[in-house]
């Protein structure tokens, strides 16, 4: 199989995450794609231009992290990352759609900043940067929940990806005023699924 990412982006960063933690490597290629290139030859494998993207041994590609974070954890029979039956499933849900929420938003931020300064929306940046403000205070208390706190899990590698965002200098930055999430961060950044895929080699 082959996955093609982009080394910065932090959905792709969980996908790689789960490749460590299900022992996929000798399983899956990693492939740096070309994104946001006009004629990029990326665009004849993916026609949306996003990452993560999974082309499966049978050339069916596979697109969006959580599908293709349960594509790869069903493959040995022995899911790890699904979400327990019945009415207990809703909780771990609720948390990654929140970890999740928080990517979404400095995604736009990283973007916006990226752009020329004559092009950059004051409106959209400090709307983000609150927003992640107003997430990071959140998590501050969701970070004692029992899910988050218990084996690894999507919404913990989401949160993780999420914050680590932060040494991308959009202006995003979190742990002040957070010792809980400071804490909980660092020892999670410290696990290999997570120290082995940031992009700058560094927690």
């Amino acid at each position: 199989m082959k996955l093609y990412i982009t080394d910065g982006s932090p959905y792709a960063r969980i996908v790689r995450a789960v490749i460590i933690e299900k022992g996929l490597q000798d399983r899956v290629e990693i492939i740096s794609a070309q994104t946001r290139q006009a004629g990029s030859p990326y665009y004849a494998i993916n026609p949306s231009g996003r990452v993560p993207y999974l082309v499966r041994d049978d050339g069916v590609g596979l697109e969006e992290s959580a599908l293709i974070c349960a594509y790869l954890d069903h493959l040995d029979g022995q899911p790890r990352f699904d979400p327990p039956a019945g009415d207990a499933r809703w909780e771990p849900l609720r948390l990654e759609a929140l970890a999740r929420s928080m990517i979404d938003g400095l995604a736009v931020l990283i973007r916006e900043v990226r752009r020329p300064e004559s092009e950059r929306s004051p409106t959209i940046i400090r709307h983000e940067l609150d927003r992640a403000a107003r997430l990071s205070q959140h998590w501050e208390q969701e970070i004692d929940h029992p899910w988050m706190r218990g084996p690894i899990n999507l919404a913990q590698l989401t949160l993780g990806s999420a914050l680590s965002l932060e040494a991308r200098k959009a202006g995003f930055s979190w742990r002040e005023g957070h010792p809980k999430l400071t804490a909980w961060y660092d020892t999670l950044a410290a696990r290999p699924c997570m120290a082995l895929t940031h992009p700058s080699g560094r927690h």
